[in-house]
């Protein structure tokens, strides 16, 4: 339902989210993530002018994020790639429809819903929900974790 390009940016987010103070490598993160690396070059871009990452060159250099990751929500994750497409008008274009179908109406309130959701979410909360799979990692079967 989401865009490629936002899952990516989440991933990220969660991710760089685990160690916010510690920068992480383009190439081990798109490997920690799954992401390929010229994608997730692009989606870097995109949450840095976003303020949400930062870049770091040299030794040690790489990614962070730039934020707290309790003040950043999924929606604004999404948002920073792209963002969750409502209907305003009707898609087939019909002139008749000077506003939108019962169709367009029940699916516009579910991305409306979506995006409520989506903004109480942080990805603080992402990251330290109970549970004992963690957030992009495989679970050790030895501890759960």
């Amino acid at each position: 339902m989401l865009p490629k390009t936002a899952e990516y940016a989440l991933r990220a987010a969660v991710w760089l989210g685990r160690t916010p103070d510690k920068a992480e490598s383009a190439n081990h993160l798109a490997e920690a993530i799954r992401v390929p690396r010229r994608y997730l070059h692009k989606v870097l871009q995109d949450l840095v002018k976003a303020g949400f990452v930062r870049s770091q060159s040299g030794p040690g250099g790489g990614y962070r994020l730039d934020r707290d990751p309790a003040e950043i929500s999924i929606l604004d994750v999404i948002n920073a790639v792209g963002s969750i497409e409502r209907i305003n008008t009707c898609p087939l274009g019909l002139e008749s429809h000077t506003s939108l179908c019962p169709l367009h109406q029940e699916l516009d309130k579910a991305y409306a819903a979506m995006e409520e959701a989506f903004s109480r979410v942080t990805v603080a909360q992402v990251i330290n929900r109970p549970s004992r799979i963690s957030p992009l990692c495989e679970v050790d079967a030895g501890n759960g974790k």
